[in-house]
């Protein structure tokens, strides 16, 4: 069940209530039983990044066919042991 709603990390999506678009870069699944996602807003006109925000799932409505970015592989390997952060992403090396 919890593989169903990881899918959706990468894809560029819509808020069906407020119109909100963004890129889901994050999935939350938290103690009182909601599934959220955190949509992130592509940069400004002026190149700066903007606030994402957090939807329940049910409000999302996908608009790209495939993500925009590779998907960490969280079932083995490097990101499964938690071994990658944001550093790693940015080509610092350990």
């Amino acid at each position: 069940m919890i593989k169903k709603y990881l899918k959706f990390l990468g894809y560029r999506a819509k808020d069906k209530v407020t119109g909100f678009v963004g890129v889901v870069d994050s999935v939350c699944f938290d103690l009182y039983g909601c599934i959220q996602v955190s949509l992130k807003p592509p940069m400004n006109n002026q190149g700066e990044v903007r606030s994402g925000y957090w939807f329940d799932i049910n409000r999302i409505q996908l608009l790209s066919k495939k993500s925009v970015i590779e998907v960490p592989n969280f079932e083995e390997g490097y990101q499964a042991e938690g071994k990658q952060g944001a550093a790693d992403k940015s080509g610092e090396k350990r």
